[in-house]
C-alpha cells in the first residue's frame, strides 16, 4: 500500500484507497496528511497539558482546526502546502511544550517528541508512511474504528468552527475539545465505553459549532429570506465562487463593485443568495450550476475564473486549471494561491479580477429559478401556517433530506425518493445533497414549498431548530415524536459530524446512505444500529413506503 485512506462515502470498493484516492489525492499528499495528523496529536498532548495550568496559545489552537480542515475530502491537493504546514506543526508544538513546561516529559508519546532528521521531504513522507490511520492496529478493530470515528468528527468540527472564527465569532471550548480527542486517541488505555461516550460528546460540541457558525452567519450577514436565485447568465464577464466561505464572497464582492464583472455561486455557495447583506450587491446575479462533482463540466463552460474558498475541489482540467484559484485551506497544484488576509484587511482578489476581465463571458447552462431561504428564522415566520397545515391535514409529514451529493449512481435513489413522496409531504434540506430534487417541481401545500432549502451543509442546524420549534407547537416530548422522518445522504467528514450532532440530540430512525462508513467496524456499527436504529437505505420504493407508514 503507498497510501490509506476511507474516511470518504466512496472510498474505493467500501474498504479503502491504497494507491490514489477516489477523490484525486496523489498517494505523497495522504502520506504528508498522515505526518501532519500525528503532529497536530502532539500539539494537542502539549495544548492539554498547558491549558490544564491555565495557559492556551490561541494560534496554535486555531492553527489545529485549520490543518485539520485543510486534511478533508476535496479540500487540499497541494502537497508543498502540507510541507509547510508541517513545518509550521513542529514550531508551535515545540512552543507549546515550553508553555506546558513538558518539553521533559518522558510519558509523553512519540507524536510530540519526534522531530526530524532535516526538513527534506523525503524525511516527512518516510515518518508519515509510519503513522497514518492503520498505524494502531494492535488496539484492536473496534478501538481502532471509534478513533477513526472521532478522527473523522472533529475533522467536521474544526471545519464549521474555522467559518465561525472567520467571521470572529469564536469559542475556545471547541477548540480545546478538538484537542482533547486527538489525544484520547493516543491513550490506549481508552475503553469501547470511554471512546462511546466520547462520540457522543462530539455530537453535543458538533451542535455547539454549528449554533456558533449560524450565529456567526446571521448577525453578519442578516437571517436568509425566501428569495428565488436566477440560474441563468447576465451580459459581461463573471466570477464563479464555490465552496462555503461567505466572508470571502462578501470581500470579493466589494473589490468587484463597479468594475462590470458579475459574480455567480456555485455549489455550497448557492445558500449566499437569502442573505440580506449579500443579496444587496446587484452583481451577485445568479447561481451556475449544481454540485461539485460535476465542476468538470461546468467550469469548462463557465468560462472565467473560478474561486474555490473551501472544501469541493474536484481534479481540474487543464482547460481551465488557469482559471482556477484557490484560497483559505483550499488547495490545488498549479492553481492560483490567493494568501490569507492580513489583521484588519481584506483578501486581496486584484489577480482574480485582473483574470476576470480577461476572459469572455459565461455561456448559459439553463434557466429559471429555484427558491432558497428557508432557515428557522424564516421557517419560525410561518410557524403558525404550518401547524396549521400539519393539524388539517394538508401536510402528512416532514423528510430531513439533508446531507451530501457525490458521484455514485446509486444517489439517484434521493431524487427518486423525492419525486415519489406523497404530494402531502415536505422536504427539509440542507447541504449540496439537495441538487438531486431541488430543480424538479414538486409544487407546494398552501403555498408552502414542498422543498424547504435550509442552506448549507452546517445549517443542518436550522433544521435542528425548526424540529425543535415544532416540538413545542405540538407539546410532544421529543423530535421521535413528530411526522419527521430523516433519509440523510453522507460523503465527507463535515456530514460525519452532523450526523454525529443528531445522534447527541437523540433523533432515532435516521436512514444513512448510499452506504454505512467503511470506517465503523462491525461491532460499532451494530452498536449505533441498535442504539439510535439506524438504518442503511434500501430502495427507494421500500423506504417510500416505510416513511408513509410512519
Amino acid at each position: 500500500m503507498s497510501m490509506f485512506c476511507y474516511q470518504c462515502q466512496e472510498t474505493a470498493r467500501n474498504k479503502g484507497c491504497t494507491v490514489r484516492g477516489v477523490c484525486g489525492k496523489e498517494s505523497e499528499v495522504a502520506v504528508l496528511q498522515d505526518l501532519l495528523i500525528f503532529l497536530l496529536k502532539g500539539i494537542a498532548y502539549h495544548g492539554t497539558k498547558a491549558r490544564a495550568r491555565g495557559k492556551v496559545d490561541p494560534e496554535a489552537d486555531l492553527f489545529v482546526a485549520q490543518a485539520l480542515f485543510a486534511t478533508i475530502t476535496n479540500a487540499n491537493f497541494d502537497g508543498d502546502r502540507f510541507v509547510r504546514m508541517i513545518e509550521r506543526a513542529l514550531a508551535l508544538r515545540a512552543g507549546l511544550a515550553a508553555l506546558a513546561g513538558s518539553e521533559s516529559d518522558t510519558n509523553a508519546p512519540e507524536a510530540a517528541t519526534w522531530l526530524p532528521a532535516n526538513q527534506a521531504r523525503s524525511t516527512y513522507l518516510a515518518k508519515g508512511a509510519l503513522v497514518g490511520l492503520l498505524s494502531d492496529s494492535d488496539v484492536g478493530e473496534d478501538i481502532q474504528s471509534l478513533r477513526h470515528l472521532l478522527l473523522f468528527g472533529i475533522k467536521g468540527l474544526a471545519a464549521y468552527t474555522d467559518h465561525a472564527y472567520m467571521l470572529d465569532t469564536e469559542n475556545a471550548e471547541l477548540l480545546g475539545f478538538i484537542q482533547e480527542v486527538l489525544v484520547a486517541t493516543l491513550d490506549d488505555g481508552k475503553t469501547v465505553q470511554d471512546l462511546v461516550a466520547l462520540v457522543l460528546r462530539c455530537g453535543e460540541m458538533g451542535v455547539q459549532a454549528m449554533a456558533l457558525l449560524d450565529e456567526a452567519n446571521t448577525s453578519h450577514f442578516g437571517h436568509p429570506e425566501p428569495t428565488a436565485v436566477n440560474l441563468g447568465v447576465a451580459p459581461g464577464p463573471g466570477i464563479l465562487v464555490s465552496g462555503h466561505d461567505l466572508r470571502d464572497l462578501e470581500e470579493l464582492l466589494i473589490q468587484t463593485e463597479g468594475t462590470g464583472i458579475n459574480v455567480y455561486t456555485h455549489g455550497e455557495m448557492l445558500p449566499a443568495h437569502a442573505y440580506p447583506r449579500l443579496k444587496a450587491y446587484e452583481h451577485l446575479v445568479a447561481n451556475y450550476g449544481g454540485s461539485w462533482w460535476h465542476q468538470k463540466r461546468e467550469f469548462e463552460q463557465f468560462g472565467g475564473p473560478i474561486l474555490m474558498t473551501t472544501n469541493c475541489i474536484i481534479p481540474p482540467s487543464e482547460t481551465y486549471l488557469d482559471r482556477l484559484f484557490t484560497t483559505g485551506m483550499a488547495g490545488w497544484p498549479g492553481a492560483h494561491y490567493i494568501p490569507d488576509r492580513l489583521p484588519g484587511k481584506p483578501k486581496d482578489f486584484s489577480s482574480l479580477i485582473a483574470k476576470a476581465h480577461e476572459c469572455h463571458e459565461p455561456e448559459q447552462l439553463e434557466d429559471g429559478t429555484i427558491t432558497i431561504g428557508f432557515a428557522h428564522n424564516a421557517v419560525a415566520s410561518v410557524a403558525d401556517k404550518v401547524v396549521e397545515a400539519v393539524k388539517s391535514g394538508a401536510i402528512k409529514r416532514f423528510v430531513v433530506m439533508a446531507g451530501c451529493d457525490g458521484r455514485h449512481k446509486s444517489r439517484q435513489y434521493f431524487s427518486d425518493v423525492a419525486k415519489g413522496l406523497p404530494q402531502d409531504s415536505v422536504i427539509l434540506t440542507a447541504g449540496c445533497a439537495k441538487y438531486r430534487y431541488n430543480k424538479l417541481d414538486l409544487g407546494d401545500i398552501g403555498g408552502i414549498p414542498r422543498v424547504l432549502d435550509a442552506g448549507q451543509c452546517n445549517d443542518s442546524y436550522s433544521l435542528v431548530v425548526t424540529a425543535l420549534s415544532l416540538v413545542a407547537a405540538f407539546g410532544v416530548e421529543s423530535v421521535n415524536d413528530l411526522p419527521i422522518e430523516y433519509d440523510i445522504a453522507w460523503y465527507a467528514q463535515k456530514a460525519v459530524i452532523v450526523l454525529l450532532a443528531l445522534l447527541s440530540l437523540g433523533v432515532k430512525r435516521i436512514r444513512l446512505g448510499p452506504t454505512l462508513p467503511a470506517f465503523l467496524s462491525p461491532n460499532v456499527a451494530q452498536l449505533i444500529v441498535d442504539t439510535f436504529d439506524l438504518m442503511p437505505i434500501t430502495t427507494a420504493e421500500e423506504d417510500i413506503a416505510s416513511i408513509v407508514a410512519g
